[in-house]
């Protein structure tokens, strides 16, 4: 289990980010050079936790709660063949792109070890977006990366430190709960039914998975009263 690349990106103006500045960082690019690793700060304020990623909107991106975002070379491969072109390690706008991890298969709350660097938290799947399709340039790809449910997953920065391409990743803990970040993925979008599982997964949940699994129990509770 490793970091194939680190990827970093810059921000440039896009015609199809809804970004209120008009930028999107999605386009990452790998990158040699030792990369700094560490928490943000809160959702809106924070940015990357990687330092020299920038991103272009902080209302959807960033923050303590997604501030790495992780996809598998495996899970990339498996999309050139349906989509019958070259898939470079960056494209999906991922910071990490890992080999040997079953990355959408991660639990919520299981901590990496990057090399000797920092220790990282799977909070959550990633949610597709009107820029992810414009980068990708795949028409109805929301729809159809929805569907797949290969969605990468989201990590918090417990501990700070350096990271670069080659470093293996060591799973240091895997909870007991089962709930992947897969999982918390199809409960917010197309399985709505699964929310309930969700809070087995404490608070190492994205906070506003959390909300929502919350507000859909007490609406349940509302409605059997």
């Amino acid at each position: 289990m490793q970091l194939l690349s680190v990827n970093l990106g810059r921000r440039t103006a896009a015609a199809y980010t809804d970004a209120p500045s008009g930028h999107t960082g999605i386009d990452k690019q790998p990158v040699l050079d030792p990369v700094r690793v560490t928490a943000p700060g809160p959702k809106g304020v924070g940015g990357s936790g990687l330092a020299g990623d920038e991103i272009g909107d902080l209302r959807h991106h960033g923050g303590d709660d997604q501030a790495v975002y992780a996809y598998a070379r495996e899970d990339l491969d498996a999309w050139e063949r349906e989509l019958g072109r070259p898939l470079a390690n960056g494209v999906f706008g991922e910071n990490l792109t890992t080999t040997g991890i079953d990355v959408h298969g991660a639990l919520i709350g299981e901590r990496w070890r990057i090399g000797g660097g920092p220790l990282l938290e799977v909070t959550s799947g990633r949610i597709p977006c009107r820029t992810f399709q414009g980068h990708v340039g795949e028409k109805g790809w929301v729809k159809r990366f929805t569907q797949h449910g290969v969605t990468g997953a989201y990590l918090r920065v417990l501990e700070p430190g350096v990271i670069r391409a080659g470093d293996p990743v060591e799973v240091v803990h895997r909870p007991e709960h089962g709930i992947t970040a897969a999982l918390q993925f199809r409960a917010v979008t197309t399985e709505k039914e699964l929310l309930p599982r969700l809070l087995a997964a404490g608070g190492a949940l994205h906070p506003e998975a959390a909300e929502r699994a919350r507000a859909h129990v007490a609406r349940q509770g509302a409605a059997a009263s």
